[in-house]
């Protein structure tokens, strides 16, 4: 599938504390409810904490022989907690969910920020070309260092602090360009035929996953690129600021959102749905269904169309299936991921944490999800002259242009 060609060839990385950006890209894409906490006990004993407390278990009997046997013989001194994260790993990895993940102690402060959308960094968004073989930025994020500094979209970075790097050394230069909060990267780029440095001072940055902008016909246009922390509540924000406008009609873009926190997305759906309406049904592993309905009263009430793509998944596809079940939008675009289970954040007692898929969700209409996606009402095609959807043009959008025909 094209999509897939697409996943393969590029890689798109969050250059704020590197984490990874786009979840539909790398497999990492979740829905996720807030954090919950479990009893746990100390660190080197967490892991049969996790899978059980009984000493006759068969996994805990099994690990402890062969520590036993790794302490008479093995030549070399053992790092005890990075065995430790290695064996959870690998017990976590056996499942074949490609959701389910264990986070280290020392990677869980770096992993919930990510989740909430606040970090310390550069701020750009990088993606790996490994047509080309290098490492391009594809945006700033606004007002971050990387924006004030003059890094631009396009530019290619050649090296960090001195070292020369190639594409398939993304992670290796995602790793280098993080540090703490004040000191300085050097960052060298290539523009064109131009070789350019920058001396970049890593700050907090706070990503703006809503942005606004009222288009011809008083339309107003909100895009949404993650379902970060607060992103609900921007949304109504920048809609009130529309509506003083005094927009008619609403253009919610979804596409390449890739997800995020469970609660946001039912915010957004409240602010357009009627009170007491269904909108989420979630189903769990003894299959114990719970329904969500929304609370609030209606906050917009005016004709909305939803762009979504191939690159919709888990948090964006609620929200549009959500919208579109309930017929308070029209969809357009293309088929959304299908992304269709909900993960659960735990933090243990040593402070790792474990995201674990829980719920199986369907939309108000009980329509299947995972590994299916949404159909949109209107499906529409970028030109094939079109090489990324993360990177089209307003001129190319044909997808755009589709819900600005169909709300005039």
């Amino acid at each position: 599938m094209e999509e897939d060609k697409y996943i393969k060839r590029q890689k798109v990385y969050k250059i704020i504390m590197l984490i990874v950006l786009t979840a539909f890209i790398t497999f990492l894409v979740t829905s996720t409810y807030i954090l919950n906490h479990i009893e746990g006990t100390n660190g080197n004993s967490v892991l049969s904490s996790l899978i059980s407390n009984s000493d006759d278990d068969e996994l805990t009997k099994t690990l402890k022989g062969i520590e036993s046997i790794i302490d008479k013989y093995y030549l070399k001194d053992v790092d005890e907690q990075k065995a430790i994260d290695g064996a959870i790993q690998g017990y976590i990895e056996a499942l074949g969910d490609e959701y389910t993940e264990y986070i280290p102690a020392d990677e869980m402060k770096e992993y919930t920020q990510d989740i909430m959308g606040n970090f310390v960094g550069i701020g750009i968004y990088m993606i790996q070309n490994t047509e080309e073989n290098t490492i391009e930025v594809l945006s700033p994020i606004k007002d971050s260092p990387a924006e004030k500094a003059g890094i631009l979209a396009g530019d290619i970075i050649v090296g960090v602090d001195g070292v020369n790097y190639t594409g398939d050394e993304i992670d290796t230069v995602a790793n280098n360009i993080k540090g703490e909060e004040g000191t300085t990267v050097k960052i060298e780029i290539r523009r064109g035929e131009e070789n350019l440095t920058f001396d970049i001072e890593r700050a907090k940055v706070i990503t703006n996953p809503v942005l606004s902008e009222k288009l011809e016909n008083n339309i107003g246009y909100l895009q949404i690129t993650s379902f970060d922390e607060g992103t609900a509540e921007d949304f109504k924000n920048k809609f009130n600021s529309l509506k003083d406008q005094e927009i008619t009609s609403l253009i919610i873009d979804l596409r390449n959102n890739g997800g995020g926190i469970v609660e946001e997305a039912l915010q957004i759906i409240d602010y357009i749905v009627p009170k007491g309406q269904e909108i989420l049904i979630t189903v769990d592993k003894d299959q114990k269904e719970e329904i969500e309905k929304s609370k609030d009263d209606v906050l917009i009430d005016m004709p909305i169309v939803v762009l979504v793509n191939e690159y919709s998944a888990s948090a964006s596809e609620i929200v549009a299936g959500a919208l579109k079940d309930l017929n308070e939008a029209t969809l357009v675009g293309k088929t959304t991921y299908g992304k269709g289970v909900i993960q659960q954040l735990l933090s243990l007692s040593n402070g790792a944490g474990l995201k674990v898929t829980v719920e199986e969700y369907y939309t108000p209409n009980r329509t299947k999800i995972d590994g299916v996606g949404i159909k949109p009402n209107e499906e529409v095609n970028l030109p094939e002259t079109v090489t990324s959807p993360l990177t089209v043009t307003r001129e190319q959008d044909t997808q755009l242009q589709k819900a600005i025909e169909i709300l005039k």
